[in-house]
């Protein structure tokens, strides 16, 4: 490829998605837009190029989008946040909501859903106990369709059930149809998939008691992870609980939140009008 294609497709992947693709990284459009090029019968990438100049096909530029998109993930994906979960933030927001017994959750980012479910089933853990006669609701949202498609389906390989599932969840939560396993259909239920760009984060999704916003922010740059941030504030109830990825962090980025002191993983939003008063 040569630089005057880099620096297009580069830029408009940015303006699309958010995501920050340097020319050291160019290797990522070879290797991941042959599959949309075979789909759309494109003979080159210097050809994808060309047609994606030229703005006539939104398809094409959905495929190219989400084809860029790194949707690395599996079930329990890193273990402590889903401790944190289990041991501090469901025993918070059982007591904090005691009178309506009705929880909200949302995984941003959630690729082919195994953040969502892997929420599901500790939630499942809790329905004859602390969730007794709880509604529990999760969201799970993703830039891809083709993702939240798979997501709905809750089908997965043996390889991706062999990922950090623990063998009592999958005997309890999936069937095995050939060679994949379903999570089974009351999970299914428990979890709503929709499309979403974390770029405008749309207002429709609802006010959440929790939020998992994991491994994300580091493919943006500091202006949009500030402006991904801010729109998380918006839709986290002001009792909430917000998780990162392990390597990510508000510092430098956002004032509105700060770390519960009980568990300093943990993250809780701040009123707008002390932020700016403090400012």
């Amino acid at each position: 490829m040569n630089i005057p294609d880099i620096d297009f497709l580069s830029k408009l992947l940015h303006a699309e998605s958010g995501l920050v693709i340097n020319a050291d990284k160019a290797y990522l459009f070879e290797s991941r837009l042959v599959p949309v090029m075979s789909k759309f019968g494109i003979a080159s990438l210097e050809a994808l190029v060309a047609d994606l100049r030229q703005k006539k096909d939104r398809g094409l530029l959905n495929s190219v989008t989400e084809a860029m998109t790194t949707n690395e993930t599996y079930f329990f994906r890193d273990t402590k946040p889903f401790s944190q979960f289990r041991e501090f933030i469901l025993p918070m927001m059982v007591k904090n909501r005691e009178s309506r017994k009705q929880l909200r959750i949302w995984s941003a980012a959630a690729a082919s859903g195994q953040e969502a479910y892997s929420l599901a089933m500790i939630c499942q853990d809790f329905k004859h106990s602390l969730l007794r006669d709880w509604q529990v609701t999760i969201i799970g949202t993703d830039i891809s369709s083709e993702m939240i498609d798979r997501a709905r389906s809750g089908i997965y390989s043996q390889f991706e059930v062999q990922r950090g599932l623990p063998i009592n969840y999958l005997t309890t939560h999936f069937t095995r149809i050939d060679n994949q396993w379903q999570i089974s259909e009351e999970l299914r239920k428990m979890v709503k998939f929709e499309t979403a760009n974390l770029k405008n984060i749309p207002s429709s999704l609802g006010t959440f008691d929790v939020i998992f916003c994991r491994n994300v922010l580091i493919y943006f740059d500091i202006q949009l992870r500030t402006q991904v941030l801010d729109g998380v504030h918006r839709l986290l109830a002001p009792d909430g609980a917000m998780i990162l990825g392990g390597t990510e962090t508000v510092m430098g980025i956002s004032e509105l939140f700060e770390m519960y002191p009980e568990d300093r993983g943990v993250y809780r939003p701040l009123s707008r009008i002390s932020v700016k008063a403090a400012g």
